[in-house]
């Protein structure tokens, strides 16, 4: 009793094999990376991505520990809470990959899980939400408001190209340079963050520019014989003003919690509204 009581023990510290496991092949690794799309397939808020994670990266795993109770262990400590930005998870789980496929210490391997967590989630987010997909949907957009088919088509393959690319790329550049990729990937992390959320806001901001309009119809009540016209005193004063307005009027009630969809009726309101006192010309 006093032995398997102590194996176990052990084997949430470390593992019984420390023989280093087998160096998985790309097509192992190209499987893991097809899998981590599935990240959130079974998302709850006790373990946000822990089902996903080690479904994502179980095949590499099997071919790691050919020990059965080291197979467990590991099983068992990569199903706790995980939470990263989905598009890069790759990069975590080449590293964690490389510390297991070495037998590395079990609290190590949770400690680099866990400190990589933060850090991608700022970075996936500067380079997806607040650069790529500004840049992609405005170029899709552009081409669909010109009534071409190839704007739907161009966002999808531009947006995914950079997904895709970086998804599989990582997952083998990773696992390749081990722990110190966390270093080389998050040495400039801060700056880099910083840079990519500037060149978003600016393409958003272009984005309002371009995209949204809205045109005012002076009332001939005010119109004064048609010497006076409020779109033009509105231009004088900064172009695109209302459209400025609007978009922080929305981003505000976005700040205060309300639901996108409550945006969009709020939206539809005031268009409704204006078109029927005749202020706004479509």
């Amino acid at each position: 009793m006093a032995s398997n009581t102590e194996t176990m023990m052990r084997g949430q510290k470390e593992y019984i094999d420390k023989t280093e496991g087998e160096t998985l092949d790309n097509k192992t690794l190209n499987k893991m990376a097809w899998r981590s799309m599935f990240l959130q397939a079974s998302f709850n808020y006790e373990r946000m991505q822990a089902g996903g994670w080690l479904y994502s990266i179980l095949p590499g795993l099997k071919k790691i520990h050919k020990n059965k109770e080291d197979l467990s262990t590991s099983m068992k400590h990569n199903l706790e809470f995980f939470n990263c930005h989905p598009f890069l998870i790759t990069f975590v789980m080449g590293i964690i990959l490389s510390l297991e496929q070495k037998k590395s210490d079990v609290q190590t391997i949770r400690a680099l899980r866990v400190a990589a967590m933060g850090p991608l989630g700022g970075i996936g987010d500067a380079i997806f939400w607040f650069t790529l997909l500004p840049i992609s949907a405005g170029i899709g957009a552009n081409l669909s408001l010109q009534g071409s088919i190839l704007g739907p088509i161009i966002f999808f393959v531009l947006f995914n190209v950079v997904h895709l690319g970086l998804r599989f790329g990582l997952m083998h550049w990773s696992y390749k340079v081990g722990v110190e990729g966390i270093s080389k990937l998050t040495k400039n992390a801060k700056e880099f963050t910083r840079a990519a959320t500037v060149l978003g806001m600016i393409v958003a901001g272009a984005l309002i520019a371009s995209y949204v309009s809205i045109t005012l119809v002076t009332p001939e009540s005010l119109s004064m014989s048609g010497t006076i016209d409020l779109q033009k005193i509105l231009d004088s004063i900064m172009p695109c003003v209302l459209p400025l307005a609007v978009t922080f009027g929305m981003y505000g009630l976005v700040k205060k919690n309300v639901s996108p969809l409550v945006n969009i009726l709020v939206l539809v309101l005031i268009g409704l509204i204006g078109a029927f006192i005749g202020v706004f010309k479509f």
